[in-house]
């Protein structure tokens, strides 16, 4: 095990990337800002992998309008094969399967969910393009697709997918789940199953109960199967060599208790290494006993004002390091070897952040480099370990330029209660940062980490159109505390939304931005947030925009005959009642705390945008919120994407929802708004 080590925050590098890349001189800022197609149009570039031997490389690559393939190139010749293509979808996930062998699935990206018949499919195919073979039903539009290289008898249901862990990479064999769903659709029960991806034949794997997720070793083999019933959350632990399962860990499920942990992986060494408070308030690295179940009585590893979010790096040898996030996402190395390849790496790459992935096998010639920064999107490198030299595999975001970016700042405000929120600032590129239209951009979940910094599309595009844009971490955000995370327990439309405005009152008191112009936006619960703001501080906000926001809390347990969302019933009896609030207990706050029972008090001008196929927050929050507001307001903008989910998955949507959003925000807080009468 490694000694404790603490993790420096990356602030500072954040600011001094902020002034190289984004600053220019005053006045200088482009009179034609990059289109909305540039920051929300789909990638020409869909990221890369090592083989384990470190000698192949495979990558995700298409062109304007065409979908994304498969391709290899031999490291040593660099000769490039395309090893697998679609007229009608795009590669989508990807693994090595061994040195000679890789298997994917496939998306569309020019299909909404509204097609509700379309699944991934499975396939498996040699580097050389050879053997190729569908191991897993794909279904669309049409109907299953059959595969004229498998019995379709012998092939897995459309329900099989690969899990996001790579297998032991030295034998034709993978797991992968064959997920059960209920008649609502909602996912009830994960099999795994030991496939042969020459053959196509699988192996059922015993299960210890109604699994939920599942968890292979550093060997490539079931270790880890949890099973969530009722409020209870067990862990069960396969131990090398045994067929058995047995419990390793039992906690109360979605409340984050002291005593729980999160299992991240195994290092090669055996160790299963966890996120835990162990009595800390921010979470840590450690170890766990799997023959006890018992935490490390220290952790390996802190990161001081932050929980440990992350994964492990490792070769098949040794545990190297982990990729970390603080403010934001960086290697932290506990080999001296992989310390002295990233100090040659910074500084050939001296302005971003450069992530490094190693190959499974350690005496690979080749390394993958992820570099980023706050103005600037990922573009992959592959490092030639011998000779130091840099070649660029690919960039996901090839037409933004990091000049016309706009720069980030993290920081930190008091709320008025006292608590410390905190915030991503993000200021236009070229423009004095003063008495700035602002947006704050609320993240939904609620309880998740909101942001990092970093190049993000929507934050970008709105600093791009001139305005200042804060992120606020409120209360309830995860990443931060255990305190920080539970003191949002039931504090929708209260302590929550308090953190929200006193955001925006400390960037005016600051001088970012200008107090009379000031718009709230955010999807799902961020959705939720613009149109409380609206409700509980309209002398605060100009207008307001809400994409698949919640609408009436009670919605949220009850449902409406018209759809049935997907959360869980576990999170809808446990869960809900203790984050959100209870139906009976919490009768009067969940009204006074709903958008639709306060529609009536809302002037400021709103832009609604809903998608019709949404099961998260289903179609009916919006229309019912719309028609209420719609009586006694007039500046309500409403647009439906009939095929769309939980978010805008079409290029097209997404291009003409932010659209809609750059022309909104220009009439109430821009350029093109009208002054106030007097």
């Amino acid at each position: 095990m490694s000694p404790l080590r603490s993790v420096p925050l990356r602030l500072a590098l954040g600011i001094a990337l902020s002034c190289m890349l984004a600053a220019a001189p005053a006045g200088a800022a482009q009179a034609s800002p990059p289109p909305a197609a540039a920051f929300f149009g789909n990638a020409e570039f869909g990221g890369a992998t090592l083989s384990p031997s470190g000698r192949y490389l495979a990558a995700r690559t298409g062109a304007p309008g065409k979908p994304l393939r498969l391709m290899v190139v031999d490291l040593q010749d660099n000769s490039v094969k395309t090893v697998a293509a679609f007229t009608d979808s795009d590669i989508h996930n990807f693994q090595w399967v061994n040195d000679e062998r890789l298997v994917f699935d496939v998306t569309d990206r020019n299909v909404a969910p509204g097609d509700m018949h379309f699944a991934a499919g499975l396939f498996a195919v040699n580097r050389d393009g050879e053997a190729f073979l569908q191991l897993a039903a794909r279904r669309t539009g049409r109907g299953v697709v059959k595969s004229s290289t498998l019995a379709q008898k012998r092939m897995l249901p459309w329900h099989t997918f690969m899990l996001p862990q790579p297998g032991s990479q030295d034998s034709p064999f993978i797991y992968v789940e064959s997920t059960e769903f209920d008649h609502a659709g909602r996912e009830v029960n994960n099999n795994l199953l030991r496939l042969d991806t020459l053959t196509g034949l699988s192996q059922l794997v015993e299960r210890p109960g109604k699994v939920s997720k599942w968890m292979l070793g550093q060997d490539g083999e079931p270790r880890l199967a949890t099973v969530l019933k009722d409020d209870k959350l067990t862990l069960y632990y396969r131990a090398p060599g045994s067929q058995g399962w047995r419990q390793l860990y039992q906690a109360v499920a979605f409340r984050g208790d002291n005593g729980a942990f999160t299992p991240l992986g195994f290092g090669p060494d055996g160790l299963l290494y966890v996120e835990a408070n162990n009595g800390r308030d921010t979470s840590a690295l450690y170890t766990v006993d799997t023959a006890s179940g018992k935490l490390s009585p220290a952790p390996v590893l802190t990161a001081p004002g932050y929980d440990f979010e992350g994964h492990l790096v490792a070769n098949k040898d040794k545990l190297l390091g982990v990729r970390l996030l603080t403010d934001a996402r960086d290697n932290v190395w506990f080999d001296a070897g992989m310390k002295a390849v990233q100090e040659k790496i910074d500084q050939q790459l001296p302005n971003t952040i450069n992530l490094i992935t190693p190959a499974r096998n350690p005496q690979a010639a080749h390394m993958l480099v992820e570099s980023y920064s706050d103005v600037q999107p990922p573009v992959f490198w592959l490092a030639d370990i011998k000779t130091g030299k840099l070649n660029k595999v690919g960039e996901s975001h090839a037409a933004i330029k990091p000049a016309e970016m706009g720069g980030q700042q993290f920081v930190r405000y008091k709320a008025r209660d006292g608590r410390e929120i905190p915030a991503l600032l993000t200021l236009p590129a070229g423009a004095s940062p003063k008495n700035l239209p602002l947006v704050m951009l609320v993240h939904g979940g609620p309880f998740v980490r909101g942001t990092e910094m970093g190049w993000k599309a929507q934050a970008q595009f709105l600093a791009s159109r001139g305005y200042a844009v804060l992120e606020p971490e409120y209360r309830g955000s995860t990443g931060f505390g255990n305190a920080h995370f539970r003191a949002g327990w039931k504090q929708w439309g209260l302590g929550m939304q308090d953190d929200i405005a006193d955001g925006a009152r400390w960037a005016a008191r600051q001088g970012y931005a200008d107090p009379d112009r000031i718009c709230i936006a955010g999807g799902s619960y961020g959705g939720y947030a613009a149109l409380m703001g609206v409700v509980k501080d309209p002398g605060l906000y100009r207008c307001a925009v809400d994409w698949m926001g919640v609408t009436d809390i009670n919605l949220l347990h009850d449902g409406h005959w018209s759809a049935v969302s997907d959360a869980s019933d576990a999170y809808l009896q446990y869960g809900l009642p203790v984050l959100v609030g209870d139906q009976v207990r919490d009768a009067a706050q969940l009204q006074a705390t709903s958008p639709i029972q306060q529609a009536a008090r809302i002037k400021a001008p709103l832009l609604l945008a809903y998608g019709g196929v949404d099961r998260r927050v289903p179609l009916y929050h919006g229309t019912l919120f719309r028609d209420a507001v719609k009586k006694h307001n007039n500046a309500v903008e409403w647009v439906e994407y009939p095929d769309e989910g939980h978010g805008l998955a079409l290029e097209a949507d997404r291009i003409d929802f932010w659209t809609r959003v750059e022309k909104f925000l220009d009439q109430n807080i821009g350029a093109g708004r009208k002054p106030a009468q007097p």
